[in-house]
């Protein structure tokens, strides 16, 4: 079982990695995580602690600890694709490296990531009708994913695609068309599995909906449309 500490590292992670809260930025006070998350000052005190270890922030004497600027840990910084060959590459890119994301998540998922990548689920469903917000709340589950497995590698890999990743079809995106209801369900089978601790499973759902994704991109002229 994760531990309250972990849990706590993860939010706070997450919630930097998504840029709630940026570069330069103050962490709430240790007094308001602990109303926040309703842990102990000890948890929040070893939490800052991973946190400053892993680079995240830094604490000033005096003032506080404060988010710091991240390069590039990765090196790797991919042209949005733009011809429909690229499209398709990007698909199997992320096949490559988000099937074994689920597979970690699932095995090492706390409470905290859980609750991550449902808000992203109900977000991305209140999002029918409206594309950029549907595509940002789609990009926001993929990347919670990742954070959910606890290795950086794969946060800041997906990081470094940013929303542009998400190909989607505007036209499919209006609730009254099929295919939202199944990206949908494709997204709730990924969660599903990942809440019960299902490697496998998890990996397979993300297989089917990144293979279902592709599918649905080549019944389309134009899969930048």
């Amino acid at each position: 079982m994760t531990s309250r500490t972990q849990q706590l590292v993860d939010t706070l992670t997450a919630r930097i990695q998504e840029g709630v809260i940026r570069p330069g930025e103050r962490l709430p006070t240790e007094s308001d995580l602990v109303e926040t998350y309703g842990v102990s000052r000890t948890v929040v005190r070893e939490a800052i602690a991973r946190l400053k270890a892993a680079g995240l922030i830094e604490t000033q004497h005096g003032r506080g600890s404060f988010v710091l600027a991240r390069p590039s840990t990765t090196g790797f910084d991919p042209a949005p694709a733009r011809t429909r060959q690229e499209v398709l590459d990007l698909l199997d890119f992320r096949m490559g490296v988000e099937v074994e994301a689920a597979g970690l998540a699932a095995a090492r998922r706390s409470e905290a990531g859980l609750t991550g990548l449902r808000e992203a689920l109900e977000s991305f469903e209140s999002a029918a009708g409206h594309p950029s917000a549907a595509v940002n709340a789609d990009y926001l589950f993929h990347l919670r994913i990742a954070l959910v497995t606890g290795n950086r590698y794969f946060a800041d890999l997906l990081a470094s695609l940013g929303p542009s990743m998400i190909i989607m079809p505007r036209e499919r995106l209006r609730p009254d068309r099929p295919d939202f209801a199944r990206i949908v369900a494709e997204h709730d089978h990924i969660y599903a599995a990942i809440r019960r601790q299902d490697a496998e499973g998890a990996r397979a759902a993300v297989r089917v909906h990144l293979s279902n994704s592709r599918a649905r991109l080549l019944q389309d002229e134009d899969p930048r449309a």
